[in-house]
């Protein structure tokens, strides 16, 4: 577990841009990308807002035949995958194909096309006339699959799924193999397309959505008293790993280092987190642990921060338990305010908004924090970007079913 891990490429699409740079730009600038629903007629439904990806053209990324061969969140990541690959330059080739990886998850996979073909037997009675793509559409691995034959790369290609700590572990398992020894570089992260019927409707009977329907900028308030839910969000997030010593062998300009991965399991419920969020302080104590750091050296916290009554105090309480009354002297934010939640990917997201937080030496915002819970009294970088002096950064994503994972960024350094 001697080998050092670095990132040289980030690529993302999101409610916020259709390229990592500007969705970057608009987080900083305090910007939410959500608005009314257009993917589906949701007229009558309780939730008519979600954070869409927009303006998509999909030919742009993969030739038009394939287009109606592919879920739309492959074809999110293949996009995301094309920028970070452009980003670092990496070539993939006979002499390393066999050392490259792809660990690229998605929590649901290409539900909504299959909720589309069943619409199609049920309306029809004629199962010939459903499309002879929808099994590959609809695999939860067919988005890693398509990358690594993409790109040509044959080493491990496989799906940890941890609801929406999904684009997290798969970060941190692409880490893990790289410190093995097992590959040499890897593209790692998440894409999500949950924005249809049935995904609104099951989300919003659980009560964790959002409704404020007719003011969607200000729809999402992690951390505020009357936060009113979460709000649905689609696109994909992809990082570039390598060796350090891969890395520097080519030139690579390095934008980061990985020192840090924790993941753990609450084992309490299905749905509901730990209320003392003590598996989400494990995976925070891990994640330190195994980047040899101290709560103190932590200089700011991408939070979890859905927007749900119960997560955003599990996640104050669980931050209060690893770093003590230092807790309130580390700025920790919820870019979710702007990017809505896209399950598994905006997990991705965070870990790239982290990234870019250690170049400009900018802590993003919490935006729509006017008052905040009572229970949440830690400093959430209220409605405002802000300067500061960053070296080691925190990403943390916590998932349906208990899963807890925690990833840790530094500024790169010989």
């Amino acid at each position: 577990m001697s080998r050092r891990v670095v990132v040289t490429g980030l690529g993302m699409v999101s409610p916020m841009g259709m390229n990592a740079e500007e969705s970057w730009e608009n987080i900083k600038a305090g910007k939410s990308g959500i608005g009314p629903i257009t993917r589906f007629d949701a007229s009558k439904f309780n939730v008519r807002i979600a954070a869409e990806v927009k303006d998509w053209q999909p030919e742009r990324y993969i030739p038009a035949k394939e287009v109606r061969r592919r879920d739309l969140y492959q074809q999110f990541v293949s996009a995301a995958a094309q920028e970070a690959m452009r980003d670092s330059g990496l070539e993939v080739n006979d002499q390393n194909r066999q050392r490259t990886g792809v660990i690229i998850g998605s929590s649901v996979g290409g539900v909504s096309s299959y909720y589309r073909e069943c619409e199609v037997i049920f309306q029809t009675g004629d199962p010939r006339r459903i499309t002879p793509f929808g099994i590959p559409m609809l695999m939860v691995n067919g988005g890693s699959d398509l990358v690594s034959i993409e790109i040509g790369a044959t080493g491990p290609s496989y799906v940890p799924i941890s609801a929406c700590a999904t684009g997290a572990d798969c970060i941190g398992h692409a880490v893990d193999l790289i410190r093995l020894g097992r590959i040499d570089q890897a593209l790692a992260g998440c894409s999500e397309a949950p924005i249809f019927g049935i995904g609104i409707a099951a989300f919003d009977r659980t009560g964790a959505c959002s409704r404020e329907n007719d003011n969607p900028e200000r729809a999402c308030r992690p951390f505020a008293l009357n936060r009113p839910g979460l709000v649905f969000a689609e696109g994909a997030g992809v990082v570039v790993l390598e060796a350090l010593d891969v890395a520097k062998a080519r030139g690579a300009n390095i934008l980061a280092e990985v020192v840090g991965y924790g993941s753990t399991s609450d084992a309490f419920h299905i749905t509901a987190p730990h209320p003392e969020g003590i598996g989400a302080a494990n995976a925070v104590r891990l994640a330190l642990n195994d980047a040899r750091l101290n709560p103190q050296d932590i200089d700011y916290i991408n939070a979890h921060g859905t927007g749900t009554g119960l997560n955003d105090v599990m996640e104050t309480k669980a931050i209060k338990q690893v770093f003590g009354e230092h807790a309130y002297n580390v700025p920790m934010s919820s870019t979710k305010s702007m990017t809505g939640h896209a399950m598994g990917a905006t997990a991705a997201f965070e870990a790239a908004f982290s990234i870019f937080a250690l170049r400009d030496q900018i802590i993003p915002p919490t935006i729509n924090l006017d008052e905040a819970d009572p229970e949440c009294d830690l400093d959430y970088v209220p409605n405002t970007a802000r300067e500061l002096p960053a070296s080691i950064i925190m990403s943390n994503s916590f998932g349906f079913g208990g899963h807890n994972v925690s990833l840790i960024f530094r500024t790169f350094s010989n």
